[in-house]
């Protein structure tokens, strides 16, 4: 079971798909195609005929750095403004597209009034080429909110016909005149160039509110770089009016411009002026400074306090040079005084180099009449009166010596005090000058810094001030605008065309390819095959057009009749392969669903097998629907007899002979037994034992029986009599059928419940028919087409 089930695997893998077939689906349908591509490249035509063209103006600038104009350029090497002040591109590219930019130019260029001439089909702007113009009353904040439209009618170079909508009766205004609308009066006046030329011409005024219009330009303008890393941007806009597209780009770029030199400039000044209040701040903080220094100075009684200190020192190291030499001269007389008072005729020192002369020569005397005394008493004795005289003498100097002595050491003591006085004076201001020093240092750094400060910033308010005239614009236009395409970028005459040519292949391609993706139903006899393989499909019948033959004729040669010879061919081919013992020549024709077209063929078979020379039977065993009678009513010749199937099954005494009638069609003598009356029981009915005994009389009076059975899948009738079939014709329905209902085939056939079944393919379209589509039947006369 699993090798087989593998087997129908890859036999349906390898008939998925298939090239030929599936162009042969599309190939067949060319008609449409080339309908489909007909209307297409129509509509193409027309839409190329009365579309606007549309043209694309570009200007590419160059987006300059900001460093020597920046915002803060004054004080850019200051660390509050050391920030990276180079712009992103994409971030000026927002700036180029704000509204303020844009609206500006709807107020320079006037876009917000529009003047419009119509013509046949369309209708065209009429771009700083208006013989009229448009004047307000009002002010332009009302105008720039006011959405209104309007028709004008030129009649002279003085009057005019105007009127609100189109419909509407015209009035008639003299130019200069005003007109009452609701928001205020209008004034209409020609231009004395155009006004001639446009006499009896209609021309449409719109008046757009300004932000609709801005909104409109914000995504109607493209802005891009053009290159990775580059500064260098493209500009563009698209509008029916080439001339209008140009100016829109050129003034937004001198919008730009403009706008970026007032801010720099505004930003120039706003630092001007931050810099001159500095500047007066920082010179009353000088002022201050140098009156702290002033006022230290005089506070401290100094000009220098550095060679004040040099004074100082050298004041210091005389003062303790005199005062050592007064200590020095101090001793000596101390050591005088001791002198004279240890012994009474002692010699004191002299020459010792004090600043007394009068000691001095005093102690020379002494000295000198000591000597003379001590001569004198080596010849004579101490009461010699010249010795007296002599020790007199030394007595009055030596008191006179020690007086003086005590005077001047007095002096000496009073003058090193004031020298030691006088020292600590020196010292005291020589400590103090350090901390002089660091608070002048500490004052003078502080009018150092204010000083630097002030000349800086005198600085550059002078940068400031200049850069106010010499302030440059940040993008640098390197094309201006221009048509880039040197024509209409739309309509693509042929981009539209091969458009066209491919929507009118790929619509009828679509439809027909989901068409067929959603189709569920068998078309041909090669659906029927891919569906049940192992049930002998016998062939094909094709569509008979409703006003048409639709059943056989003697010595027929259409391809209906081809067809059921051909299933009778192969009817009997296959008969002649199986074995059968019991009802051999009785043959079932049956279907899924009702409308599969069991009658038609039942008929038509019957038909088919009598022109060969055979007694055919054909039996109506559908006695719930029966549609024999309905097929044939047409064609019989005479009134036959309404005895049935039903009424031989009910009435035991009806024989077979009397139900069976033969009838003429088309020239043909057929017997048939037509069902009857509808039972209200007909399974039950079916069940019947006399059932039995008409197949077993019918199949041995006739050479074939052909039973018109009722649907096996709706109601049980043919199951139940399908014990006397000895074959059975299972039929199906081109574009009718489901597929998915084709499995209870599968499961008659695989259960054997129906007899022998054979397979056969009703109202097939002769597109899809087998061979006939392409080749058509020998002998058949050739119908040629209109191609």
């Amino acid at each position: 079971m699993a090798l087989v089930d593998n087997k129908n695997l890859s036999d349906n893998t390898s008939e998925d798909f298939n090239l030929k077939k599936t162009l042969l689906i599309y190939i067949k349908q060319w008609k449409w195609f080339v309908l489909s591509c007909i209307i297409c490249l129509g509509l193409a035509f027309l839409h190329l005929r009365y579309t606007m063209p549309q043209y694309r103006a570009t200007a590419k600038i160059m987006l300059l750095d900001d460093k020597d104009a920046s915002s803060a350029g004054a004080l850019k090497d200051l660390s509050i403004f050391s920030e990276k002040e180079d712009a992103m591109v994409e971030d000026e590219i927002q700036v180029i597209q704000s509204r303020s930019f844009l609206r500006n130019i709807v107020n320079r260029l006037h876009l917000n009034i529009s003047y419009f001439s119509k013509g046949r089909v369309n209708e065209f702007e009429l771009y700083k080429t208006s013989p009229i113009v448009i004047n307000f009353i009002e002010s332009d904040s009302i105008i720039n909110t006011t959405n209104f439209n309007f028709y004008t009618e030129i009649l002279s170079v003085t009057h005019f016909n105007f009127k609100i909508n189109e419909e509407d009766p015209p009035k008639k205004y003299t130019f200069g005149e005003t007109i009452p609308t609701f928001f205020g009066g209008l004034i209409i006046t020609p231009t004395e160039k155009n006004i001639k030329g446009y006499i009896g011409s209609s021309i449409r005024i719109k008046i757009t509110p300004l932000e609709t219009l801005a909104e409109s330009l914000k995504y109607r303008i493209s802005i891009l770089p053009t290159g990775q890393s580059s500064k260098v941007v493209s500009v563009s806009i698209t509008d029916p009016v080439i001339q209008k597209a140009k100016d829109i780009v050129n003034t937004l770029i001198d919008e730009y411009n403009i706008s970026t030199i007032q801010k720099k400039n505004e930003i120039s000044k706003n630092t001007a002026d931050f810099i001159n209040k500095r500047v007066e701040l920082i010179a009353s903080d000088l002022v201050n400074v140098d009156d702290s220094i002033v006022k230290f100075k005089t506070g401290n009684k100094i000009t220098d306090v550095a060679s004040e200190a040099g004074q100082f020192l050298n004041s210091s190291v005389l003062n303790e040079q005199q005062l050592d030499a007064s200590k020095m001269q101090l001793n000596q007389l101390n050591y005088m005084k001791e002198s004279l008072g240890e012994e009474k005729y002692q010699a004191i020192p002299a020459n010792l180099g004090l600043g007394d002369a009068s000691i001095s020569q005093l102690s020379s005397r002494y000295n000198e009449l000591l000597e003379r005394r001590k001569t004198l008493l080596k010849s004579a004795g101490e009461q010699n009166p010249i010795v007296i005289e002599l020790d007199q003498t030394l007595s009055g100097i030596r008191q006179n010596l020690q007086q003086s002595i005590n005077n001047s050491s007095k002096s000496l003591r009073i003058q090193i005090g004031s020298l030691e006085n006088q020292s600590k004076r020196i010292n005291s201001k020589i400590f103090s000058v350090p901390g002089q020093e660091r608070r002048l240092r500490s004052i003078e750094r502080k009018q150092g810094i204010k000083e630097s400060l002030y000349l800086y910033l005198l600085e550059k308010r002078e940068e400031a001030t200049i850069s106010l005239t010499a302030t440059s614009p940040t993008a640098k236009i390197i094309d201006e605008a221009y048509n880039s395409n040197g024509g209409p970028i739309s309509p693509n005459k042929q981009i539209t065309y091969i458009a066209a040519l491919f929507f009118g292949l790929i619509i009828p391609f679509s439809l027909i390819y989901l068409g067929h993706l959603l189709d569920t139903k068998i078309h041909n006899k090669e659906d029927l095959e891919r569906e049940i393989k192992n049930i002998t499909v016998l062939g094909e019948i094709p569509r008979v057009k409703r006003n048409g033959n639709t059943l056989v004729e003697r010595n027929d040669r259409s391809i209906l009749s081809e067809s059921f010879r051909i299933i009778r061919t192969n009817l009997d081919y296959v008969k002649r392969g199986r074995e059968v013992r019991d009802y051999e020549n009785v043959i079932f024709v049956t279907s899924t669903i009702n409308g599969e077209g069991k009658s038609f063929f039942s008929l038509n078979m019957a038909l088919t097998l009598v022109n060969t020379g055979k007694r055919v039977l054909l039996l109506g065993a559908d006695i719930r629907n029966p549609q024999i009678y309905s097929a044939i009513k047409n064609k019989k010749e005479k009134e036959h007899s309404k005895i049935g199937l039903t009424e031989f099954l009910v009435d035991k005494s009806i024989i077979v002979g009397e139900t069976i009638n033969t009838h003429n069609i088309n020239g043909i003598n057929i017997d048939i037994l037509l069902s009857g009356k509808v039972p209200p029981n007909p399974a039950e009915l079916l069940m019947n034992d006399r059932i039995k005994d008409l197949f077993d009389t019918v199949s041995d009076q006739y050479d074939y029986i052909i039973v018109d059975t009722a649907p096996s899948m709706l109601v049980t009738d043919t199951l139940l009599i399908s014990e006397y079939a000895g074959h059975t014709i299972y039929l199906t329905r081109a574009d009718y059928t489901e597929k998915r209902i084709l499995n209870f085939a599968k499961e008659l056939h695989a259960e054997n419940k129906l007899n022998g079944m054979m397979l056969v393919v009703n109202d097939v379209k002769q597109s899809n028919f087998g061979y006939g589509a392409k080749y058509g039947y020998y002998g058949a006369p050739k119908k040629k087409g209109f191609f």
